[in-house]
């Protein structure tokens, strides 16, 4: 338990528009967050996004409206960005539009400087349903784009051996999907993104699935992971607790069509364990968000 004679930490300093996060601050009852987008490009840039479906009848419906955000690039230490918003928001949407899956209503998405047209190696995307090949081993899975590119049997065999390890999965690399619990097929999938070196990684909420000890673990497992390959990642969830324990910086979205309300930026807690999530700069965080989310309009 913390002592009640330890000073509470001090606001720490953020990009335009950051919530700083303190114990017992008040909660906004508006929009805070206004990007800045100048300089040279960053690693990646998401610029007046607005994303609209037709439906075969026609009717139109606006999932994403004008939503601008830049992610520069942190090379030794990784990062995890966190989109936070109500189910149905249009959080996916925003990935798959950066993934290049989808193409913009209007704006555009830039990775290093060069639009987003079609979808690309510098990005890849890890998403909650199981995409693992049923006939190829966990092995043979994760080294499915070594071998579209053409890489050497000898090599790809070096590259899978060090992922497998890393994701905890280098005595399974035999078995076959039908004969892994549903952690296992999700460490397959971030495995086979990961192995691959994109620049982004795109992960919709990949763990929503798993039951809330695998969840723990997963969550840890990717930060570790991040921080060892110097990641940058865009990670979807609804979950409060999930997308504190994981970020850097999470962007607070409205209800559908989506738009950045806030950006708080997260303590850097000097270590992630299940006793954190009872921490009180932790819960300090996460009443901060409750309230940004729940704040009358």
């Amino acid at each position: 338990m913390a002592d009640p004679e330890t000073p509470k930490p001090q606001p720490q300093a953020g990009e335009p528009g950051t919530i700083a996060v303190t114990v017992g601050e008040k909660s906004a009852a508006h929009a805070t967050y206004q990007p800045e987008q100048t300089g040279a490009p960053p690693k990646l840039r998401v610029s007046h996004l607005s994303v609209t479906y037709i439906d075969r009848k026609g009717n139109r419906t606006e999932a994403v409206r004008d939503v601008s955000f830049d992610v520069y690039d942190k090379p030794q230490s990784g990062e995890v960005i966190v989109f936070l918003g109500p189910s149905g928001c249009g959080k996916s949407t925003i990935l798959k539009a950066v993934a290049g899956l989808l193409p913009p209503t209007e704006g555009e998405v830039l990775v290093d400087g060069k639009p987003v047209t079609d979808v690309g190696r510098d990005r890849g995307m890890v998403f909650q349903a199981y995409t693992s090949f049923g006939w190829l081993t966990v092995r043979d899975n994760v080294e499915y784009g070594l071998r579209l590119q053409g890489m050497a049997k000898k090599k790809r065999r070096e590259v899978s051996d060090k992922i497998l390890q890393q994701v905890g999965l280098a005595d399974f690399a035999d078995r076959y999907p039908k004969d892994l619990s549903g952690g296992m097929k999700q460490r397959v999938a971030i495995a086979r993104t990961l192995v691959n070196n994109p620049r982004v990684v795109l992960m919709d909420e990949p763990f929503g699935a798993l039951d809330p000890q695998t969840r723990w673990g997963m969550q840890s497992l990717l930060l570790d992971v991040s921080r060892a390959e110097n990641n940058t990642i865009l990670f979807v969830t609804h979950d409060v607790s999930e997308a504190v324990y994981l970020a850097d910086t999470i962007y607070v979205l409205s209800a559908r069509p989506a738009r950045i309300l806030h950006q708080v930026d997260v303590p850097a807690f000097p270590v992630h364990d299940i006793a954190l999530k009872s921490a009180l700069e932790f819960r300090a965080v996460e009443k901060k968000l409750l309230d940004l989310i729940y704040a009358p309009k």
